[in-house]
């Protein structure tokens, strides 16, 4: 039997809702026929299926990334503003398709509005210019009487959008990507854009380029940025067939965070720099199966995926002192938790682990201490063609355990994943601090087997069973079955503990 002890009076981090951020691009059928569908009977006057919002508002993304990807560093943002059947028809270089540029900055605005998130825009140093960024912070954060700022209101919005969140490129670093560059060459031009910008609206924030967290890139980036920007991205993709390859490797994550946060300590004790700088993972998910372009991305998600989207999940938490935003790639069709057709939608699998976390999500992270049968790990090479070594991380438990309170509420949320493909786990709780017996409320994902993926045929193979403890005791023994996330949460009637 395992022990999983849970110490109220042990605050490990604080946890920001911005690690529950998403992302879409012009990708696939992610913004066109997914986000955006003119002319279907679903879609509002503007041209956003109502579907999609409703199922996006369920998870309450508190950041939401765009337009890229891969395609921002070809995307002119100028294309996409004023009346839409006036804007250019344009090749996209990065995914060889065609970009309409219907669904440009003030449609992304009006999305981020409707499903409550803050926009995050990456700009485009590719092809882009420091003049064309500039232009883009005056049409969505200016309020005086200039140019860029009075096309935004001829064009119907008078408001400054007020975006903070400014990615200086995407993944500059790679072949793949339109105007790659050293990490030196980058640093060069990355610093200039940042002190135009910062001349533009003193108060964005800037998010530097980064890649693994541990690469040679991180090394030059992260002192090269370091006095201007407020975060640093990494990127992780993870993803095999081999079932415990696929639950574990996303503990890279949690390396990644410990590498990066050193190499920025480093920085800004070498530099004197005062100025927090956090991790924004802005772009990860599992993702391995349908890799080239013409499949566009479209993945199909097993719960043996959705146990990885939920480890990713307890590892941003784990680490929630420097991971302060993280961002799904994608939301929707590509790689995504939501699937649309012509006149319906289905939820993945991975959208119950995010649903999860949105509903209950504490502000702090609490210790938690877990006893019980660990898996011994052997690294395998990854089908990404990379490989994630992981196995010097492990042995891994079993029970993979968070738990994070919220105040002055006090809602308690224990997350437990039981990563064993066909055994039950049976685990004593043990809540240690002033906890009196309470209702308690389960929610658990599971289905026939961990290869169990849902789809339009049938929407809820993988599904959600909930019930209710009437008396919760600070001691208590609970099943976990095989291939499952279950979250139980209770109310606390006490002061949210101080971080320690």
């Amino acid at each position: 039997m395992a022990v999983v002890t849970i110490n109220l009076n042990e605050v490990q981090s604080e946890v920001d809702r911005r690690i529950l951020g998403g992302f879409i691009e012009h990708l696939g059928r992610c913004i066109y026929g997914g986000v955006f569908d003119e002319g279907s009977l679903l879609a509002d006057e503007r041209g956003f299926r109502k579907d999609v919002i409703e199922a996006v508002r369920r998870l309450r993304p508190p950041v939401l990334r765009w337009p890229g990807g891969n395609f921002a560093s070809g995307y002119h943002w100028a294309d996409g503003v004023g009346p839409r059947d006036a804007r250019p028809r344009r090749a996209d270089l990065a995914w060889h398709a065609e970009e309409t540029n219907r669904f440009g900055t003030d449609e992304f605005m009006g999305f981020c509005q409707e499903v409550g998130a803050e926009p995050y825009i990456c700009l485009n140093m590719g092809t882009g210019t420091m003049d064309e960024a500039q232009a883009w912070v005056e049409y969505c954060n200016g309020t005086g009487n200039t140019e860029w700022a009075n096309k935004r209101r001829q064009n119907g919005h008078e408001a400054s959008y007020r975006v903070k969140y400014w990615g200086l490129g995407n993944e500059m670093y790679g072949p793949w990507q339109i105007g790659q560059l050293s990490a030196e060459d980058y640093v060069k031009r990355a610093r200039q854009w940042a002190k135009v910008l910062k001349r533009a609206d003193p108060d964005l924030e800037l998010v530097s380029c980064g890649e693994t967290g541990w690469s040679n890139w991180d090394e030059t980036v992260i002192p090269g940025l370091a006095e201007y920007v407020r975060w640093h991205s990494v990127h992780l993709y993870t993803g095999s067939d081999d079932y415990w390859s696929n639950v574990l490797t996303p503990h890279q994550a949690e390396r990644a965070a410990r590498i990066a946060s050193a190499l920025i300590e480093k920085a800004r004790y070498n530099k004197r720099i005062e100025h927090q700088i956090f991790i924004a993972y802005d772009e990860w998910n599992v993702w391995f199966r349908e890799r080239a372009t013409d499949s566009a991305a479209d993945e199909r998600y097993s719960l043996g995926d959705a146990l990885a989207v939920a480890t990713y999940l307890h590892a941003f938490v784990r680490y929630g002192r420097v991971v302060r935003m993280a961002n799904l790639a994608q939301l929707v069709n590509v790689i995504a938790p939501i699937v649309t057709s012509q006149d319906n939608l289905f939820l993945q699998t991975i959208y119950y682990p995010l649903r999860f976390f949105s509903d209950h999500l504490g502000t702090v992270s609490l210790r938690v201490d877990v006893e019980g049968e660990h898996h011994e790990f052997t690294d395998l090479e990854s089908t990404l063609g990379r490989q994630h070594r992981v196995a010097d991380l492990g042995p891994f438990p079993i029970l993979d355990v968070v738990s994070s309170l919220s105040g002055p509420s006090g809602c308690l949320m224990i997350s437990v994943v039981n990563r064993s493909p066909d055994e039950d786990v049976t685990a004593e709780i043990r809540i240690v601090g002033d906890f009196d017996p309470t209702t308690a409320h389960i929610e658990e994902l599971n289905g026939p087997a961990w290869s169990t993926s849902n789809s339009f045929e049938a929407p809820d193979a993988v599904y959600v069973q909930e019930d209710d403890i009437e008396r919760f005791p600070s001691t208590t023994k609970y099943r976990f079955p095989a291939h499952s996330h279950t979250v139980i949460t209770c109310q606390i009637p006490q002061t949210t503990p101080s971080l320690t």
